[in-house]
């Protein structure tokens, strides 16, 4: 058996190229739209790639199922609960798919969405003890997948959570415990709220360590998975929809389109929104009057998806020479309507004085200062709410990044604002989005509530 885990950092996900190497037939499981790393270990292996697997209608990317099956021919897979636009194989619980020796069994596990599937990978046809189970986003490594993301489709949290207890506790729990547990995701996606960074792990360590996988009534488990779930990105419910729909096919060797200052701003004048890409420092130094920072280095995809509606167009201002991958991103949330990037922006910027911004950033003692003050500016919480629990500046105002778009209007406007968040990536996402709404007199604060936790306490007077 051949089995690989492809894992993106970026998104925190994970998918999976498994073939039989004698007769050379291979699936891939849950795959991201930009498909050429499968595409180049199969013909490397002389794999062919029957089958596109996916576990569940993904709601924090858009999966590469089109793009695989219109360059392989291969066919589409998903639970039998599933309904889509293309052409789909629906799967039924206990139906087995050959590669020859190696052997997937499709095991039902709904709760996180209700088509949800998990796969039994067995090594061998006759093994009694399947080698790994792919649990989509049934079964996290520390967690299990969330109940309440299709809460705007018409599934309540409740019901899902109903049948992902019996996913959880009566199926993947009675699954002997030296199977290996390979999950979708990892450490920081917003699927669940505590997951690992491990990628791997097995049914006996989950049922010794994973909160959700002792034994417990169902009232109970639904409550626990349920309670202190992250605010979603906005972008979830139009990858969710987007997922079941035809789509057009992503082509990363369309490169993004470089353009002149004066296209770069006709764009903008058009509508627009101009997404830098570069690090909080290097936005804070320069900018375009109006862009929206998303630092390449981080969370980009997803957090683009936070702060930019679908619907519109980006135009990109990227470190040097991520142009392609900063647009491969954004196209793995779909977000395709990339009219181009900025060339050459460091020059550009020489040429546009009166188009370029700083932004304001406030050391913590420099916000104490201003908040002792006689006119103290409001403080913004950027984080989750979880980690607002464990802490928070007195008087602050919290919405989470998540939910900032959709909130501005909440946030009074006669005031200056000072955003933070954990160390500062976060809050300049947030205060440049701010001011791209219209608010004028917005900073970050330098190295978030960490730095803030970091002053000494102030003497008694």
């Amino acid at each position: 058996m051949f089995f690989a885990q492809y894992y993106l950092d970026c998104l925190s996900q994970a998918s999976y190229l498994i073939a039989d190497e004698t007769t050379g037939r291979a699936v891939v499981v849950d795959p991201r739209r930009d498909v050429s790393e499968y595409l180049t270990d199969a013909e490397t292996h002389g794999f062919t790639i029957e089958a596109v697997l996916n576990t569940h209608f993904h709601a924090d990317f858009l999966a590469g199922h089109l793009e695989l099956a219109d360059r392989t021919g291969a066919w589409i897979g998903y639970g039998r609960r599933a309904e889509a636009e293309y052409p789909i194989r629906k799967l039924t619980d206990g139906e087995r798919i050959s590669l020859g020796d190696v052997q997937l069994h499709v095991l039902e596990t709904p709760g996180h969405t209700p088509e949800s599937i998990s796969i039994l990978v067995h090594e061998h046809a006759d093994d009694t003890v399947p080698y790994g189970v792919l649990t989509g986003d049934a079964l996290f490594i520390g967690d299990v997948g969330r109940p309440d993301l299709l809460a705007s489709l018409g599934a309540t949290a409740d019901e899902l959570g109903r049948m992902l207890y019996d996913s959880v506790q009566n199926k993947l729990m009675a699954l002997p415990d030296a199977v290996r547990v390979f999950p979708a995701h990892g450490a920081g996606s917003a699927c669940g709220k505590n997951l690992s960074t491990q990628r791997q792990s097995t049914i006996g360590e989950q049922r010794a360590t994973n909160y959700a996988c002792r034994p417990m009534a169902e009232e109970r488990f639904v409550e626990l998975v349920t309670a202190g779930q992250p605010s979603a990105p906005a972008y979830f419910v139009y990858d969710a929809i987007l997922n079941r729909k035809e789509h057009g096919l992503f082509d990363a060797a369309a490169a993004p389109r470089p353009l002149s200052t004066e296209e770069f701003l006709a764009h903008r004048a058009a509508g627009a929104v101009v997404v830098d890409a570069r690090s909080p420092q290097d936005f804070a130094a320069g900018h375009l009057r109006g862009s929206v920072n998303v630092p390449a280095d981080g969370r980009f995809a997803e957090q683009a998806g936070m702060v930019v509606s679908p619907e519109q167009e980006v135009v990109v201002v990227a470190p040097q020479d991520r142009e392609e991958e900063i647009v491969t991103r954004l196209a793995r949330i779909g977000f395709d309507k990339v009219g181009g990037y900025l060339r050459e922006p460091e020059g550009a910027f020489v040429t546009l004085a009166d188009e370029m911004r700083q932004a304001g950033r406030l050391t913590a003692e420099e916000l104490r200062r201003l908040l002792d003050g006689d006119e103290p500016p409001l403080v913004l919480d950027a984080r989750n709410t979880a980690e607002r629990e464990e802490g928070f500046i007195e008087g602050s105002l919290h919405v989470p990044l998540a939910e900032l778009a959709r909130r501005i209007d909440e946030i009074p406007a006669d005031r200056p604002l000072v955003v933070h968040c954990a160390g500062g990536h976060r809050s300049s996402i947030a205060a440049s989005l701010l001011r791209h709404k219209g608010r004028t007199d917005v900073s970050d604060l330098l190295g978030g509530y960490g730095a803030w936790l970091a002053q000494p306490a102030p003497a008694d007077v």
